[in-house]
């Protein structure tokens, strides 16, 4: 029952559900999540930190990029996920932010400090 919880708060965030979505359907940095939501660089890395804890998230350095991607073995959270993405003209945010991948190149920056790594 704990697990089901947790699913349900989890997309019940409108953020991490959104930042979810996309994820789901690729990879994606901090800034292309940033600018592809409109949502301030901290909101964004504070609820990766918190998805990537909880294993539904994982990290990738690629160049001088980490990639977040979706990584969870939630089956439940996964069809949900799927039915979303079936159904994205019942959620117009939610089109909007998928529309917004296809152009996600515009939001990285050359030199993004939020989503380098130290070196």
């Amino acid at each position: 029952m704990d697990q089901l919880m947790n699913t349900f708060k989890l997309l019940s965030d409108e953020t991490r559900l959104r930042m979810l979505v996309l994820l789901f359907q690729e990879e994606l940095c901090v800034c292309e999540l940033s600018g592809i939501l409109e949502a301030p660089q901290p909101r964004i890395s504070r609820n990766l930190a918190k998805l990537k804890d909880l294993n539904i998230v994982n990290d990738q350095r690629k160049e001088r990029f980490i990639f977040y991607s979706y990584v969870s073995q939630d089956p439940l959270m996964s069809e949900i996920l799927k039915s979303i993405l079936g159904n994205l003209d019942a959620y117009p945010q939610l089109k909007t932010d998928c529309a917004k991948l296809a152009d996600k190149e515009r939001y990285l920056p050359q030199n993004c400090n939020t989503c380098t790594t130290k070196e």
